[in-house]
């Protein structure tokens, strides 16, 4: 198979130094502090039932990701949930699945190296994929997902209630949250995001069987069994008498002021509305497991149907429609990701598609879309070592069935720098709209009149960095006035009257760092970063 990749976007904006780095769009830390398994609550699971015979308690666990060195206290924070198909990794067919997944660590390295806080929960899992039974795969994944939004929430609550009586040890706001989430996790992001009540989930399509024996279907999630949504009532199966969902950490707020989707799907797109907060998204189009557009689910490791849900397409989409998304078209971009994602992303502001190859199938010759996570990477030769039960069962030598090779049918040329060109376009094309979203300090410049910005004028600011002078040319069209701000947005000069499509701008009086130029003209204007050296 011919290694090849391609990436709409290959480079990022690189900053002469520590001063000349914007916090929350360049790396701005150069290390990262990671403390783990922090508990941010307590709940039960259902993946001891087959063993025990009943639910068991367990921990809810995290790893926390903070920029070293860093004297800010009230940082906002993300929360990254991992991929797994709400199973145990390799039980789930997959060797990824965990809070430190190595594509899930170099994240989340990454986003704390902006500023961020990052927490990598872990949350419950279980639920009965192989079942021959539709309704009781739909049944047993919904309530899946449904735990995952308690933990999402209940982990939101923890970190307000920290602030409020522990004396904010972790240094974050309160009020900027956001739900980050990587395939599985993404489910989890856009549910935890999106569902405002329990009414939201009764739909036709989960109802299922008569439970009570009353004659009539029944909702597959019930709140005195499962909890309500916010996992802030206990809920106990009245067949066996095992408790489902204990609460954490009430009287603090559960909700999230961005949300952030990896190749994930919602479970019903018309639980987004207009309540709900911005929403960006990547995704493969020709993902085969994880629909772009609205289609139905399937299993990954078998191909079987479980329910229709929505996808990064159609979410964009609706979140265009009804304004949710309007603070990214209220912002001024000139990045290379922007416009890499403007190729095909239909005018959708918060949408990032990546294009992929078929790939062919050595035994059929046919051309399949079997990839969903450019953006994954694993450590080739450790998991060469060890192969899947059922290579074993059958006898088949470890060369031709390992869990490295397994892992290649859904990603078929991994590598560390494919996958890191695909990080670097992620969190570059996050950057400013999370500025936008969440209104970061240091951010203001990206502010604008959406009807006030020119974005296909021909512009160039040479040399870019600089040292004492620079030259702005504008192709055709001339200027009317030049301003240039610093981080924070405060002018530090202007040039009026300049009618011109050249102007050379002295810079002997800037100190080292970034700088932004506002281009007017009689139509518009554009904003150019540069950084003096």
């Amino acid at each position: 198979m011919k290694r090849i990749y391609t990436l709409l976007v290959l480079f990022a904006f690189t900053s002469i130094s520590l001063m000349g780095q914007t916090r929350y769009l360049d790396n701005y830390f150069e290390n990262v502090d990671v403390t783990q398994n922090v508990v941010y609550g307590t709940n039960v699971t259902i993946l001891s039932v087959p063993v025990t015979g009943s639910t068991t308690v367990q921990p809810l666990i995290m790893d926390l990701y903070t920029p070293q060195g860093d004297t800010e206290t009230n940082r906002p924070l993300i929360t990254l949930w991992h991929t797994g198909n709400f199973l145990p990794a390799l039980v789930n067919g997959q060797i990824s699945g965990t809070i430190r997944d190595a594509y899930i660590v170099d994240l989340a390295t990454r986003l704390a190296k902006l500023g961020y806080v990052v927490a990598v929960p872990d949350y419950r899992q279980g639920w009965d994929p192989l079942n021959p039974v539709q309704e009781v795969r739909t049944n047993t994944l919904i309530n899946a997902a449904y735990r995952g939004v308690q933990d999402s929430r209940s982990c939101a609550r923890f970190f307000r209630k920290s602030v409020a009586e522990d004396n904010n040890p972790y240094g974050i706001d309160p009020d900027k949250i956001i739900a980050w989430g990587t395939g599985t996790g993404s489910y989890i992001a856009l549910a935890t995001t999106t569902i405002d009540d329990y009414l939201d989930i009764v739909l036709p399509k989960f109802i299922g069987s008569d439970i009570d024996g009353d004659g009539n279907p029944d909702p597959m999630v019930i709140p005195f069994i499962h909890g309500d949504p916010d996992g802030l009532s206990v809920g106990i199966n009245p067949q066996t008498g095992d408790t489902l969902s204990m609460i954490n950490h009430p009287g603090y707020e559960s909700d999230f002021q961005l949300c952030v989707n990896m190749g994930g799907a919602i479970g019903d797109i018309s639980w987004l509305d207009e309540s709900d907060p911005p929403i960006i998204s990547y995704h493969v189009p020709t993902d085969p497991f994880a629909p772009y557009g609205t289609d139905v689910l399937i299993v990954p490791t078998t191909g079987d149907l479980v329910v229709e849900v929505s996808g990064s397409r159609d979410i964009q989409e609706k979140a265009s429609a009804i304004g949710v998304n309007d603070v990214f078209t209220a912002g001024i971009f000139n990045d290379v990701y922007t416009d890499g994602a403007a190729v095909n992303n239909e005018g959708f502001a918060g949408l990032s598609p990546f294009q992929r190859p078929l790939w062919e199938d050595p035994e059929t010759g046919e051309f399949n879309a079997l990839e969903a996570g450019p953006w994954e990477f694993w450590d080739a030769e450790l998991w060469s070592m060890s192969q899947p039960q059922q290579c074993t069962d059958m006898g088949i030598p470890l060369d031709f069935c390992n869990w490295h090779l397994v892992s290649l049918g859904n990603n078929p040329d991994m590598s560390v720098e494919k996958a890191s060109a695909y990080m670097d376009s992620i969190v570059g094309f996050f950057g400013p709209r999370a500025c936008l979203a969440l209104e970061l300090e240091g951010c203001s410049w990206l502010f604008t009149d959406a009807d006030d910005v020119i974005v296909d004028y021909d512009i160039s600011i040479s040399p870019n960095p600089v040292s004492d002078q620079f030259t702005i040319t504008t192709g055709v069209n001339d200027m009317t006035s030049v301003q240039i701000l610093d981080i924070n947005g405060r002018v530090l000069n202007v040039i009026n009257n300049v009618n011109s499509n050249v102007l050379k701008v002295n810079t002997t009086d800037l100190m080292k760092g970034m700088y932004i130029a506002h281009i007017r003209f009689e139509d518009g204007l554009k904003a150019m970063k540069f950084t003096v050296k």
